[in-house]
């Protein structure tokens, strides 16, 4: 974060800086108690979740539970568009590595559906039963899987540990096979942590279990992008100003290395109601996901 200003200069002088240090690190990427009414998250999400699912199911365009791997969390869920989809969709939920599950995300899957593409979640093995590493290893043979049911392009977005997983997909050490990665065309990346390091300072650190080699080689902003590697990434405006900085942390590096990248901080949202905008098929956070 650039030093804040003092907002009354002398005329004919510099303008005073003030230094900014992080001193709490667990409140830097605490949410819940920095929003109003945050303790309504993640339980609000539920109910429309499950009115989604039900509704899909009703019409057969719902494929529950698909296995991709050996782990009993290694699951996604399909959800189809009306007719031949114009291409796959994969969301990868936040709750740090460690908390929730697909079954809360499921009518984020609307708007890119009404669109005509499919969209797939999947849940994965929660910390401390698996390192991060091995999450970014689910993720690769959950989209792996997805994308052995649906022809197309493929676009990838994610919430907070989900924007992190969902970036390192396009690293050059991603795990995804050739032909896959060479599908994906978008990657949208919202309130995503893509600096391992701060999280070493928090109380979560014990649960995750994160040390400097794997932070070294699992924070996206420490690799580099795949060549051709297009991401947006997208926060809210009202977030924590920690997740304001790793949005534009990750697009600001990979500009360098040649990727081509979009910051967005969309006024008024917090970490939360900043995924509403993917229940609307018209919404600009869904039109930036299906670009390309």
């Amino acid at each position: 974060m650039l030093p804040s200003r003092d907002k009354t200069p002398s005329s004919g002088e510099p303008e005073i800086m003030i230094y900014h240090r992080i001193a709490d690190w667990n409140d830097a990427y605490s949410n819940g108690i920095n929003i109003p009414h945050g303790d309504r998250w993640p339980a609000a999400w539920v109910e429309p979740a499950a009115t989604f699912r039900a509704a899909m199911q009703a019409q057969n365009r719902a494929r529950l539970d698909l296995v991709y791997g050996d782990q009993p969390r290694n699951r996604f869920d399909l959800f189809l568009p009306e007719g031949t989809p114009k291409g796959l969709v994969v969301f990868v939920h936040g709750g740090f590595w460690m908390a929730l599950d697909k079954s809360y995300w499921s009518h984020l899957a609307a708007g890119a559906v009404a669109q005509g593409h499919a969209v797939a979640i999947p849940s994965y093995t929660l910390c401390p039963d698996i390192r991060i590493g091995g999450i970014v290893k689910e993720i690769g043979a959950a989209i792996d899987a997805a994308a052995a049911e649906i022809d197309g392009p493929i676009r990838l977005i994610g919430h907070s540990a989900g924007g992190h997983l969902v970036s390192r997909m396009i690293c050059t050490t991603s795990p995804l096979s050739p032909s896959t990665s060479a599908r994906i065309l978008n990657v949208v990346s919202v309130s995503g942590l893509h600096d391992l390091r701060p999280l070493m300072a928090t109380t979560i650190y014990a649960v995750l279990g994160i040390d400097a080699e794997e932070a070294n080689n699992e924070s996206p902003v420490l690799l580099e992008p795949k060549q051709g590697a297009r991401i947006a990434c997208w926060v809210g405006a009202a977030e924590r100003s920690e997740f304001v900085r790793q949005n534009a942390l990750l697009a600001n590096i990979w500009t360098g290395l040649g990727a081509t990248t979009l910051i967005v901080e969309q006024p008024d949202r917090h970490h939360f109601n900043i995924l509403d905008g993917l229940i609307d098929p018209t919404h600009a956070l869904t039109q930036t996901l299906l670009t390309g």
